[in-house]
C-alpha cells in the first residue's frame, strides 16, 4: 500500500533511523535477549544519535520535532523486531508528563538527560493488585512539610531495572469518596532513599526488556518533585492515554507488517513435495487474509496518525485502534508462524518471538477489554 503520511524530509529521518538501528541495536539483540536487558551504553548511544524524546523543543536539549518522527522510531524498532528497548515507552509515553506538566524548574532539570539518554524514565501505574482501575490504588504519598512520605510497591514495571526517572501515581488522599480526585504524579529519583528494585521479572516475551517490581518504603521526595496539583493525576493520566494506546497501535501494526513480510518470503525459499509452499492453495489463502487485515489496520491507523499530530481528540478512534491492530497483529503472527512449520517454534527464528511479544500488547496500556468499555462509553452507550 502506498503511503502518504511522511513527507520526503521524513523519509530522510526514516533512512537514518533504519541505518542506525542495522548499526547500532541489531548486532546486540541476541545478548540484549540473554542478559535481560538492554545495556546502558544503548540508551546513550541513542540519545547522541537523536533517536530519543524527538519532540521535546531545543530550549531542552531536543529538536522540537513532530509526532511523525516518534512514528518513524517506532516503526523501525518494529522492523527489526526489537521489543525490549522500550524507546517509546521512554520518549512518547514517560517524558511527556514532565513536558506537559512539569513546570519549568522541573524540565530544565529532567528533559536535557532524557533527550540525551543519561536519564531513562519509566510509568509506575500498575500495583499488585490493580492494573487499569486506578481508582483502586493503593500506593500512598503524605505531605510532610516540603516533603511527601511515599509508601507502597508496584509491578510490571517497564525499564524497571534501567530507570532513573520514575514518574509515580500515588493516592494522597485516600478517602475512597475522592477515588480520582486523590491521585496525584511524582517523579522519584532512583536514588532517593527508600526506593528500591525487585528483580527482573520472568516473561513469556519482550525478553530483553527489563520489566522489574518498585518498592517504596518511606520514601521522602520533595515537593518539588509532583507534577502539576495535589490531586490532579488522573486527569493528567487520562490526557496522555490517547497517545500511549497510539503509541501500542504503531507498534502492534508495524510488527505484524514485518512478520507478514518474512513470512512470504519464507514460503517462497521454504520447498515441499517438489515447490514452494507459497504455491499450495491453504498457503496464498493464509497469506492473502493477513495481507488484507494489515492494510485494513495500516489505512486507519495512518489518518489517526496524521489526525493525532495536529492535535485532534481521538480518545475513541485510538482506542478502536490499540484495539484492532494488538488483536489483528496476534493473529497475522499465529498465522504466520504456523506457515513455517516446526521452525516456527524455534526462538531462532524472529516469528517466534513476535508471536510471544504480540501477547501483551492486549494488555499493557490498558487491555482491549477497557478498550471496548471505551469505546462504548464514546458512542454515548
Amino acid at each position: 500500500m502506498k503511503r502518504d503520511l511522511y513527507s520526503p524530509e521524513d523519509l530522510m529521518f526514516q533512512d537514518v533511523v533504519r541505518r542506525w538501528m542495522l548499526t547500532e541495536v541489531v548486532p546486540h539483540q541476541e545478548r540484549w535477549r540473554k542478559q535481560g536487558i538492554v545495556d546502558r551504553a544503548a540508551w546513550r548511544a541513542a540519545g547522541q544519535a537523536g533517536m530519543l524524546c524527538p519532540m521535546v523543543s531545543e530550549e531542552y536539549g531536543g529538536v522540537g520535532g513532530t509526532f511523525l518522527h516518534s512514528t518513524i522510531i517506532i516503526e523501525e524498532l518494529a522492523r527489526v523486531f526489537e521489543s525490549g528497548f522500550a524507546i517509546s515507552l521512554h520518549s512518547d509515553i514517560v517524558v511527556p508528563y514532565i513536558e506537559r506538566f512539569g513546570d519549568a524548574a522541573q524540565k530544565a532539570r529532567w528533559l536535557p538527560g532524557c533527550v540525551n539518554g543519561e536519564l531513562v524514565t519509566a510509568l509506575a501505574m500498575t500495583e499488585p493488585g490493580t492494573g487499569s482501575d486506578l481508582a483502586a490504588l493503593r500506593a500512598t504519598a503524605v505531605r510532610d512539610g516540603e516533603h511527601y512520605v511515599i509508601n507502597g510497591t508496584k509491578t510490571f514495571i517497564s525499564n524497571g531495572l534501567l530507570c532513573d526517572l520514575v514518574v509515580l501515581a500515588v493516592k494522597t488522599d485516600p478517602d475512597p469518596a475522592n477515588a480520582h480526585s486523590g491521585i496525584s504524579l511524582f517523579v522519584v529519583e532512583a536514588d532517593t532513599p527508600g526506593f528500591s528494585r525487585g528483580t527482573k521479572l520472568e516473561k513469556m516475551g519482550m525478553a530483553s526488556q527489563d520489566t522489574a517490581e518498585l518498592f517504596f518504603e518511606d520514601c521522602r521526595v520533595p515537593a518539588a518533585n509532583r507534577l502539576g496539583a495535589e490531586g490532579a493525576g488522573f486527569l493528567m493520566l487520562m490526557q496522555n492515554l490517547q497517545q500511549e494506546r497510539l503509541v501500542v497501535a504503531i507498534g502492534a501494526q508495524a510488527a505484524a507488517e514485518s512478520i507478514l513480510e518474512e513470512t512470504i518470503a519464507y514460503t517462497k525459499e521454504r520447498h515441499a513435495f517438489g515447490r514452494p509452499i507459497s504455491k499450495f492453495q491453504n498457503t496464498r489463502f493464509k497469506l492473502a487474509e493477513c495481507a488484507t487485515e494489515v492494510e485494513v489496520g495500516r489505512a486507519f491507523l495512518d489518518k489517526l496518525v496524521q489526525q493525532h499530530a495536529a492535535g485532534e481528540y481521538l480518545v475513541k478512534e485510538c482506542s478502536m485502534a490499540k484495539l484492532w491492530t494488538t488483536e489483528m497483529g496476534q493473529k497475522v503472527a499465529d498465522e504466520c508462524l504456523q506457515l513455517f512449520g516446526g521452525y516456527g517454534y524455534m526462538l531462532e527464528y524472529n516469528v517466534s518471538r513476535a508471536f510471544m511479544d504480540a501477547r501483551v500488547q492486549r494488555i499493557y496500556a490498558g487491555t482491549n477489554e477497557i478498550m471496548k468499555i471505551i469505546i462504548s462509553k464514546q458512542m454515548g452507550l
